[in-house]
């Protein structure tokens, strides 16, 4: 008998419950309001009540209401059909939902249950298998989506009977498994898994170490990402997060794409499901759309739906990646996710942390970061969560608590400038103050040095250095008076603008420009460490500018022409012209 309760208070969205038996920790509850069935999650227990967080408007609700109890945490439905769908923090399809806004109570199946998939069995009769194990698998979309044994089973199991290929629904049993003690378990293609527990079912999660392509140089070529990593991107409003995170969708190397906006004004969520099927997709030339999942939450949503959702999109993401598919997820923002997580502390009135934050948030965060990662499935293959989430920083103040929680977990900090933004330097990514913690694993230098060039991190690390160099020289400059420092101070300042302008800033609108190849980064790169290393010779200050301003304008040009193409060489051309015109010899650059 599931146990049952009534409401004994009510502070908006955290509801008090007296319970009639035992409940547990983030267990599903029901609140009968009305006649209409209230979501709700455990998130307290005391001796005889319950605190329970309401994914709905607690508004008109009263005390003495009944609440059932459903024996489960939060799940998400596993199964064909998640792609390409709108989901609200809690998987319900937005899609189905009837009417402008969102009625309580309208829970809607995240799948489709009557459409007819194209099953291919990969297992075979007498096959022994385990968690994770898949059995057969069916085309979403063009993706192929593996029918697995549920992640919940535990041991080895043999497959009694396995179904033939053909079409079947999600429901349709499409295997019997046989355990140890001779019980027959039914298995379909949908299973479901808590949202707040990590899916674990590989042999080995390494630390990561496979460089992940973005076609953003800032990225790419001066703080890269791994598949499989974790980085996140803090900047104030204003400052281009969300058209970064939308070329990341497009452009990074991925087979799939979760988008979890956990707290995204309405309108940038508009502007997603309005843009997202229109989209070509550059890798494969279908739609975006195709190879993307949408979990939205606007920051007027409930706040516990909002702490919901950036779960559910995790637990999507693991089971695409149980699959052997490389996934990226990106959320925006998770801000939003701490600031709903306070307020439910604030409610409970817990100990307050650092700007009445919980007390445990640096946990919390570390822990979901490390949900992402590159692992090794039972069966040999691999598969990859690579999780980008963004920061919104009240009043661009880096040093708040939820930006410093996250820097403890993340491995790659890009962080967006104001200055940079406002004189329209884009991607607004400030390469100085920002890193990533893979230069300094020994795997990622031994992978990138035989996969991209043996000197690749050396050149990363020479650039930063330029780039220092030209912030200093910057800095004297503007103190002293461009008449009041060495000439080569001017020089020093004007190469570090080469690398900006030429690697740093990229044209998002631009069909070459938009996505740089790797191959085309490591020449690019090259190309401008030995213009670096060259040594000019000018007579004063005031012919440093215009020259180098000349040469930035042809590498631009450059940028916008097809790689090695016929004007690409003959920009090339032009450049070595004006190079010749003042270069004295080349050296070194330390």
């Amino acid at each position: 008998m599931s146990t049952t309760g009534k409401v004994a208070g009510i502070i908006a969205n955290l509801v008090i419950v007296e319970v009639d038996g035992p409940v547990s920790q983030n267990e599903i509850c029901y609140i009968n309001h009305a006649g209409v069935e209230l979501m709700a999650e455990v998130i307290r227990i005391g001796s005889k009540n319950a605190y329970i967080q309401v994914f709905e408007s607690t508004r008109g609700l009263k005390t003495g209401t009944r609440v059932e109890f459903t024996g489960h945490m939060l799940e998400a439905t596993l199964g064909p059909g998640i792609l390409s769908k709108n989901f609200d923090g809690l998987q319900h399809d937005l899609d189905k939902m009837s009417g402008i806004f969102l009625q309580k109570g309208d829970y809607t199946h995240p799948l489709e249950i009557d459409k007819l998939w194209p099953f291919k069995p990969l297992a075979k009769i007498g096959d022994e298998v385990e968690a994770g194990s898949w059995l057969g698998e069916v085309t979403e979309n063009w993706i192929p989506h593996k029918i697995m044994v549920p992640f919940k089973f535990k041991g080895e199991y043999k497959i009694k009977e396995l179904k033939p290929e053909g079409e079947y629904k999600i429901y349709d049993t499409i295997a019997v498994l046989e355990n140890k003690k001779g019980t027959e378990l039914e298995v379909s293609m949908v299973q479901k898994w808590p949202v707040k527990i990590p899916i674990r079912t590989y042999s080995e999660k390494p630390r990561p170490f496979d460089f992940l392509e973005t076609g953003i140089r800032v990225i790419d070529s001066l703080n890269p990402i791994v598949e499989g990593g974790t980085g996140f991107i803090p900047g104030p409003f204003g400052t281009g997060k969300t058209v970064l995170q939308h070329a990341l969708m497009k452009q990074a190397e991925a087979d799939m794409i979760v988008v979890a906006a956990c707290g995204e004004r309405a309108n940038e969520v508009v502007e997603i499901f309005a843009e997202f099927p229109e989209l070509d997709d550059p890798r494969t030339g279908r739609k975006l759309m195709e190879r993307t999942t949408i979990i939205a939450n606007t920051s007027n949503m409930p706040v516990a739906a909002r702490e919901a959702s950036v779960y559910t999109a995790m637990t999507i993401a693991e089971y695409y990646r149980s699959m052997g598919l490389k996934i990226l997820l990106l959320a925006d923002s998770t801000s939003r996710w701490a600031q709903a997580l306070r307020e439910m502390s604030n409610r409970m009135e817990e100990l307050p942390g650092p700007d009445a934050f919980p007390m445990d948030l640096p946990a919390i965060i570390s822990n979901f970061y490390a949900r992402a990662g590159y692992v090794y499935l039972n069966n040999g293959k691999t598969g990859s969560v690579t999780f980008i989430g963004t920061v919104s920083p009240a009043g661009g103040n880096l040093k708040e608590p939820v930006t410093e929680a996250t820097k403890k977990a993340a491995r790659c900090f890009y962080s967006l400038s104001q200055n940079r933004a406002d004189s329209k330097r884009y991607p607004a990514i400030d390469a100085v103050d920002s890193y990533s913690k893979y230069l300094e694993y020994p795997e990622f230098i031994e992978f990138v040095s035989k996969t991209v060039a043996p000197n690749w991190v050396e050149n990363i690390l020479k650039a930063k250095n330029i780039l220092i160099r030209g912030r200093e020289a910057y800095e004297q400059i503007n103190i002293l008076g461009d008449d009041g420092v060495p000439i080569n101070y001017h020089e020093i300042f004007w190469k570090s603008e080469i690398i900006d302008f030429v690697i740093l800033q990229q044209d998002a609108f631009d069909k070459v420009d938009a996505s740089t190849p790797i191959e085309r980064q490591k020449y690019m790169m090259e190309r401008v460490l030995t213009l670096a290393g060259t040594h000019f010779g000018f007579e004063n200050f005031e012919e440093v500018n215009p020259y180098f301003k000349r040469i930035i304008n042809v590498f631009k040009q450059m940028n916008y022409s097809g790689f090695q193409s016929e004007q690409f060489k003959k920009f090339e051309e032009e450049l070595q012209e004006i190079i010749n015109e003042k270069a004295v010899v080349e050296v070194e650059q330390n």
